[in-house]
Formats: structure tokens, C-alpha cells, sequence
């Protein structure tokens, strides 16, 4: 087990990056981080994804024009699109490929390799480009990459104090 002080201290450095290397990142990583999706829990085991890792250059432009924000993405060496199975789990798939994109995102942090979660997009548009189907939800695309230029400074997160309450 990793220690928790540790795991925290993780939590506390990752960072959205938007700027990326031209640099490819290897079979090895690319591998690492879909492991890492694989392995993540679902609702009765489901397991209601697929994933699709797009390295295409001309893709990737034509998925960033699909996108209301996150440009950035035509940077990327690679993304992954992150695809729920509405009928393999039609209550939690959302719920479950949300859980598939962070462990993904942790991987890839821990890894040095930045991403963005990207939300807003015309998916009926973006579904098309990649070949999805009607039963097909494209929750996000998440750009991978090595960090170009400096960590961002961490965003200002609520205290404890704040957000929390205990019911005894």
C-alpha cells in the first residue's frame, strides 16, 4: 500500500495541463494508462467501456473543432476517447467511465505526462468522427502529453471547513 501522507501529497500536486511537448509517449505509458481505466470499479462489475486511443494528427484537429473549449488538444501526441456502453449499464454508465477518466488521469500524473478533462463538445459530431454508435456515449477525450512549460500553481480548493458536514 502506498503510505496515505503520500497519496495525498498526489492528490495535491496534479494539475490540468493545456500544454503539451511534441513528443510521442511510449507503447509502455499509452498501455499504463489504459490499464489503469481497465482496472477501475463499476456498478456490478459492468464494466460498461471502451477506450480509443487516437493518435492520428488529422483526427485529433478535426476532434478539437468539435470541442467548445480545450484547443489545446491539437497539441496532444495522443488522447483517449472514453466510451460508456449505455446498455451494458444503463443507470451508472456516466458514473462509471467519470471514475474510468480519473483513474486515467492519475496514471498519467504519475507517469509526468499532463491532460485536461474535457466536458464540453458537440458529441453527436464527435461520435461520428471516431465511428461511435447511437448506443455509444462519448463522455470525454483526454489529451495526453508531456508538460510543456511550467506546472500551473494550484487553483484555490474550499477548506474542510467549508464543505463538510457531520451528522452524529
Amino acid at each position: 500500500m502506498i503510505k496515505p501522507e503520500v497519496f495525498l501529497e498526489f492528490l495535491e500536486g496534479r494539475r490540468s495541463i493545456r500544454s503539451y511537448q511534441d513528443k510521442s509517449l511510449s507503447e509502455k505509458e499509452i498501455e499504463m494508462i489504459l490499464e489503469a481505466g481497465r482496472l477501475t470499479p463499476s456498478a456490478s462489475n459492468r464494466q460498461p467501456w471502451e477506450f480509443i486511443v487516437i493518435k492520428n494528427k488529422e483526427i485529433l484537429l478535426k476532434l478539437t473543432k468539435c470541442l467548445h473549449y480545450g484547443k489545446f488538444m491539437k497539441e496532444a501526441p495522443v488522447a483517449i476517447g472514453i466510451v460508456a456502453k449505455i446498455k451494458t449499464s444503463p443507470k451508472w454508465y456516466l458514473i462509471d467511465t467519470s471514475l474510468v477518466s480519473m483513474n486515467m488521469m492519475l496514471m498519467a500524473w504519475s507517469l509526468g505526462i499532463g491532460t485536461c478533462w474535457i466536458g464540453a463538445m458537440n458529441r453527436e459530431k464527435a461520435k461520428e468522427i471516431i465511428g461511435l454508435g447511437d448506443n455509444d456515449y462519448l463522455l470525454t477525450v483526454l489529451p495526453f502529453g508531456y508538460i510543456k512549460g511550467d506546472i500551473p500553481e494550484p487553483t484555490a480548493r474550499k477548506s474542510l471547513e467549508k464543505i463538510v458536514k457531520y451528522i452524529e
